[in-house]
Parts: structure tokens; sequence; C-alpha cells
């Protein structure tokens, strides 16, 4: 990233095999739903003046890649195993027929397409008992993530009791905080039950 011109930068990869990223190879990024595999500047420094990265997703029976936010791009993504529900809410004042908040909801297979717009709150969730692969495409080498409940949580407890109106306060907002799971996490109670997965116990 330091180098001053790209032949700087080709030098400091002398070795070809620096040129291959192997999706093969699993990340940090696994929760009990799946797990995430992303080329990115850091892990794949080849990537540097390219303006561009790659993740590959594993989405377990049930799993959900919970709700999150990228701050440095937008968001293409392609099925191309099993099965998505994606939902997604854009910025504020982006309204439905009714007035309200929009929510976006697609459902797509293999070699289907859908995008996230920079800085939107989105989900995927596979709704079925086979595994789905889907690949993630960003016009950032470091498009980074924001998980957004890790993110609420993270504040003080006098400014989520605000936040939510009183409704949650206390040591229910610490429980809250311990429950969060990582993503991608295991999903929604009908699927649960349909592909016979058992729920984590705490």
């Amino acid at each position: 990233m330091l180098a001053a011109t790209a032949s700087d930068r080709f030098a400091l990869l002398p070795d070809d095999a620096q040129f291959i990223f192997d999706f093969n190879q699993p990340q940090a990024a696994t929760g009990q739903g799946g797990e995430l595999i992303v080329a990115n500047r850091k892990t794949f420094p080849a990537l540097v003046g390219t303006g561009s990265g790659v993740a590959v997703g594993f989405v377990k029976p049930c799993g959900i890649n919970t709700f999150h936010v990228h701050p440095r791009s937008a968001e293409l993504l392609i099925v191309v195993e099993g099965r998505l529900v994606t939902e997604m809410v854009p910025e504020n004042g982006v309204l439905d027929a009714s007035g309200g908040r929009r929510m976006i909801q697609t459902e797509i297979g293999p070699f289907q397409m859908t995008p996230f717009y920079q800085g939107s709150l989105h989900t995927q969730f596979n709704p079925d008992c086979t595994n789905t692969t889907f690949l993630s495409f960003f016009a950032s080498e470091d498009v980074g993530t924001g998980q957004v409940l890790d993110e609420t949580f993270a504040f003080t407890n006098d400014v989520i009791e605000a936040a939510f109106g009183g409704t949650i306060a206390g040591a229910n907002i610490d429980v809250v905080r311990q429950a969060i799971p990582p993503s991608i996490a295991l999903g929604v109670e009908q699927c649960l039950q349909q592909c016979g997965i058992q729920k984590r116990s705490t």
C-alpha cells in the first residue's frame, strides 16, 4: 500500500503463487451456521491497486448471515449452489407503498444475483436442509463489515436503554450482549425444526 509505484508493488510480490487466492482455506469468520472466506488487501495483498474484493460464503442448513453493513462498497451476491432468502433495508427515506420503511426481500437460486447497496443493512438466510454457497463481489479492497447487533450492544447501557425506549434495561442488556451469535448463525425456528437441527443451548 505504501509502495511509490505499481512497479514497486509488483517487486514486493516476487513469487507468482502470491497471485493466487485459495478459497478452500478456512478463515476466522466461522459460526455455527457456516463460514465466510474473504479476499481483501490484507488476506490477499495482490488485490492492492485493483479496487476490488471477493468473498465466498458457505451457509449450512438454516444458517443466517446476521444483520450487517459494508461501509466502503456495494455488494453483488451470486448464489452458485442452493438457495438464499435475502432482506435489505436501504437508507432513511426509502419507503414502501404504504409510507413505511421499505424492506426489499429476494429469493435467489443458482446463478441468480441480487445487489446490496453500500451502507445498507442486509442479511441472508438459507431456508433449506442442504448447503448453500454464494460469491460476493465488492468495489473495494477493504470493504469492511459491521455486524449491526454487535455494534449496537457495544454502546453503554444508558444509551441502549434510551434507544430502545426503556423496553430493555439493566441486566437484560448483558443477557442480550452475551446471546448475540457470531455470524454465520443458526437461523429461523421453523427451518431448524424442519431439518431436525437442535438450537444451541445458550
